[in-house]
């Protein structure tokens, strides 16, 4: 569909605003900084040292940003592979955590002082469910009957510290993986799949963010009969 230069120029601020705040939402602050300044420093000059630290690597994020073409199409593979690509760049360059990083430190975070593993277990299914993963394959159900199947030989709930029963719930484990054809060597091709389908919802939002802002100025009088323009043609590297 056209788009007047007209209305373009005039929505461009809005819409790149919008972009730019959905690049944020990808690249959550709180994930720039490393995991804690040294003990040594203290008060004003610890705050100092993160905040430059965090201003570096989100002015590294954005110079890659400025220099990658994104395409604001969620529904093809192409465009998804290539913003997982400059995603993956920004996070390499820019030391940040993957997604599986993420969702890895969170379960330390949650699960450090859980002492047992049908608590821990459950945890993983809240984690699981906030960070709208699905069970795709009904793991979840496997791993709490291999549990159940543990304690009842074991005659007491199973401690996260007990060796022995952990190592019998872990061959119970092994047992879920082959059933369901999971091999470890195949977990970085897990963690890629996972990548794309973030990238893809990612691009999903900033599809709608986009849209959003253009209608929003599209129902100002003087722009009400022009069209919008297809959110594919947009440059994010325009409005950064």
């Amino acid at each position: 569909m056209a788009f007047s230069s007209r209305l373009l120029s005039k929505s461009r601020q809005l819409c790149g605003n919008r972009v730019i705040l959905q690049q944020e939402r990808a690249i959550p602050v709180r994930y720039f900084a490393n995991e804690a300044a040294p003990k040594s420093l203290k008060g004003d000059e610890m705050l100092k040292n993160i905040f430059l630290e965090v201003k570096n690597k989100f002015e590294t994020a954005l110079g890659i940003l400025r220099k990658e073409k994104i395409t604001i199409d969620p529904e093809d593979e192409a465009a998804v592979a290539q913003y997982a690509k400059v995603m993956k760049t920004v996070r390499e360059k820019a030391d940040l955590f993957s997604e599986s990083q993420r969702i890895q430190y969170t379960i330390q975070t949650l699960t450090k002082d859980i002492p047992d593993v049908r608590t821990y277990l459950l945890m993983l299914k809240e984690i699981r469910i906030k960070r709208g993963l699905t069970d795709e394959l009904g793991a979840e159900a496997m791993m709490m009957d291999a549990l159940e199947k543990v304690e009842k030989e074991l005659k007491q709930p199973l401690l996260r510290n007990d060796k022995k029963g952990t190592a019998l719930l872990m061959q119970e484990f092994d047992k879920i993986n082959k059933k369901l054809g999971i091999q470890r060597e195949d977990l970085p091709k897990y963690e890629e799949k996972l990548e794309l389908k973030i990238a893809k919802a990612q691009l999903e939002e900033l599809k709608k963010d986009a849209l959003e802002a253009m209608e929003t100025q599209k129902k100002r009088e003087e722009f009400k009969d022009e069209e919008m323009v297809d959110v594919k043609s947009l440059d994010i590297r325009n409005f950064l």
